[in-house]
């Protein structure tokens, strides 16, 4: 089972990252996808995933309706899927949790947990009460559970280590001797908005995580170098195979 997760940056910037990013989606053929910052009501989801093979539920349009940000985070499975709960937090900082059952062909369901976490730095707190809630929410669930997204978050930040001592980090558990950071100056695109919002030219960090109780056989990096001189957006995704 082939797991994707990939912060999409709305649709800024160059105009073909869209089409790209739906090239290397249907290259890559993953069977569980989550999505972040995907533009509403233009249809860039369905720009990104056509011909894909997968059906979605999104978190803005279908679940919370349109906020004033204008982008949602999506769920997308090869498999039917069917919404378990959603928890929302609407204080300040807003964050919300999306869970699904995948029906996985002779196997029965499996659990997909996305959760749309508070970006600032200063915002661990939230995140780390959000990842307490997203455990006990998962836990309730009697089935293999693959928990993925952008969490805003480095692996030494209370939030990760409080769901590591519950489920495998795909990358420490199976990624190469590279960091795996994913929010990197290393990227110029990425390099522009951690300009622009933290004013630090050194920033390298890994923020975008699958985890999972599956056994995890390969974990890579997605769009970790530019594709016809064309950087895919400011986040690296996070690839996983599992059994």
């Amino acid at each position: 089972m082939r797991v994707l997760t990939m912060n999409v940056q709305n649709d800024t910037g160059d105009p073909r990252r869209t089409g790209l990013i739906n090239t290397e989606l249907r290259r890559r053929a993953p069977d569980l996808v989550t999505l972040q910052e995907v533009c509403h009501p233009r249809d860039h989801l369905g720009e990104l995933i056509d011909g894909a093979g997968l059906a979605h539920t999104t978190q803005q349009a279908e679940i919370l309706g349109p906020n004033e940000f204008g982008h949602g985070s999506v769920i997308a499975t090869r498999w039917p899927h069917r919404v378990i709960e959603v928890r929302e937090h609407r204080g300040d900082p807003h964050w919300w949790t999306l869970a699904v059952a995948v029906e996985i062909p002779d196997r029965g369901e499996r659990l997909f947990v996305v959760p749309t976490t508070p970006w600032r730095l200063e915002h661990e707190g939230a995140r780390e009460t959000q990842m307490r809630d997203l455990v006990d929410l998962a836990s309730k669930q009697a089935m293999p559970t693959v928990i993925a997204g952008d969490f805003n978050a480095s692996p030494t930040s209370p939030s990760i280590r409080h769901l590591t001592q519950y489920y495998a980090d795909a990358w420490s558990a199976a990624g190469d001797d590279d960091p795996g950071h994913t929010w990197t100056v290393d990227n110029p695109v990425a390099a522009l908005e951690i300009a622009r919002l933290l004013g630090d030219l050194t920033h390298r960090r890994r923020i975008d995580y699958i985890f999972t109780n599956l056994p995890i056989t390969s974990t890579t990096l997605v769009g970790n170098h530019p594709i016809d001189e064309v950087w895919l957006s400011d986040h690296y995704g996070v690839l996983a195979d599992l059994k």
